[in-house]
């Protein structure tokens, strides 16, 4: 298993504090987002490198800024 960058960590955790926060499953945030719901839960478990175009859709599943997912 490859260790994760603090960048990926920090996005993993951002994701799952915003969605645990507006009371959303992983499989409800991949249907919102389009994405499948185990992509979601590798992508909380550090384990995915996320494309541009996935953290945007994200983002938008989640109404927040794509900024928003980056901060501390």
């Amino acid at each position: 298993m490859v260790k994760p960058t603090p960048t990926r960590k920090l996005l993993a955790q951002r994701i799952k504090q915003i969605r645990t926060r507006q009371g959303l499953s992983q499989e409800e945030l991949g249907y919102k987002a389009n994405l499948h719901r185990t992509y979601i839960g590798s992508i909380e478990r550090y384990e995915q490198n996320v494309s541009v175009d996935n953290i945007g859709k994200i983002a938008k599943a989640l109404k927040v800024k794509v900024w928003e997912l980056f901060k501390y």
